[in-house]
């Protein structure tokens, strides 16, 4: 009887461990996430990136079981994900964004750059008017003479600080539009694909509104993954992790990657234009720059 009590308890036991971990098995509860709703009006930036997370998940399924992926019902600013993120009863428990020295600190990032790092290829919003303004910028030196629109807590702002660029910064995402057609600022920088998505959406609520055709800037600016730094947080990384290394190996990220963003990047004829390159003080160490599978370069399409 007491073998037969010991066993029981051991049982027991084993299967509370069980349920507490992210391990596949038949009928446990499915593994939730939750990212933020970014903006009330037009917000199509972070389809791709909802995507990738989901054919990760996907992905892992067979390992890890099924998940239930949503966004969350509340719009939440920059600032708001942080502050939802950072309490353990918050209404989110993952975001995408580029990456900073402070985020890799408070959160747990998946180093993994889920756009190819295409958000550091830099197209600029302007008023159409000033175009040819632009054109005769030449070098670093020159973009000094000019403001750059950005969020406020954007981890650009200091890449452009550190050039020396004069930096305005508006506090929500859509007021950066209605900003640069009061002249607020001279030029919205936005990655290659955010610009021409969003002139297309916008055009006909900022009419001045123009994407300008000589200019590329470029500085490395991986978008990360993030997750809490607890239990649940270090196993959600884990299998986001496992789901992305399968898709850079099996060539799905970049199948995902050509179908969201190939037309519009197509469309800029980057290889064309003239590139400033500007530096970012903030990359950590563990940055994986080595990895050039990792990185798209749109000046050569690979």
């Amino acid at each position: 009887m007491m073998r037969n009590r010991g066993y029981g308890l051991r049982g027991a036991w084993q299967a509370l461990l069980l349920a507490s971990c992210l391990v596949a098995a038949p009928g446990r509860a499915a593994t939730q996430l939750t990212y933020p709703l970014t903006s009330d009006g037009i917000d199509s930036r972070y389809d791709y990136d909802w995507a990738v997370l989901r054919t990760a998940l996907e992905k892992t399924t067979p390992q890890y079981g099924v998940f239930e992926q949503h966004q969350s019902t509340v719009a939440m600013s920059p600032p708001r994900v942080v502050q939802e993120m950072s309490s353990p009863s918050g209404r989110i428990n993952i975001f995408v964004r580029a990456t900073t020295p402070e985020l890799e600190r408070q959160f747990l990032p998946v180093r993994l750059p889920v756009d190819r790092g295409l958000l550091g290829y830099r197209l600029l919003l302007i008023r159409g008017a000033d175009q040819q303004r632009f054109a005769g910028i030449r070098n670093v030196a020159d973009l000094r003479r000019l403001r750059a629109g950005l969020g406020q807590g954007w981890a650009d702002i200091p890449i452009f600080q550190r050039a020396g660029v004069p930096v305005v910064e508006g506090s929500s995402y859509d007021g950066l539009f209605a900003m640069l057609e009061a002249e607020r600022f001279d030029f919205y920088s936005r990655s290659a694909d955010e610009a021409m998505r969003e002139f297309q959406e916008r055009h006909d609520a900022h009419p001045q509104m123009a994407v300008e055709q000589t200019l590329l800037l470029h500085y490395p600016l991986p978008r990360y993954f993030f997750v809490r730094r607890d239990a649940e947080g270090k196993l959600l990384a884990k299998r986001i992790e496992t789901g992305m290394e399968m898709m850079i190996k099996d060539g799905t990220l970049n199948t995902l990657f050509q179908r969201y963003k190939g037309d519009l990047i197509k469309n800029t004829a980057m290889h064309k234009r003239r590139v400033i390159n500007l530096a970012n003080p903030k990359l950590t160490p563990q940055t994986p720059l080595a990895r050039g599978e990792l990185w798209f370069n749109p000046l050569t399409g690979k």
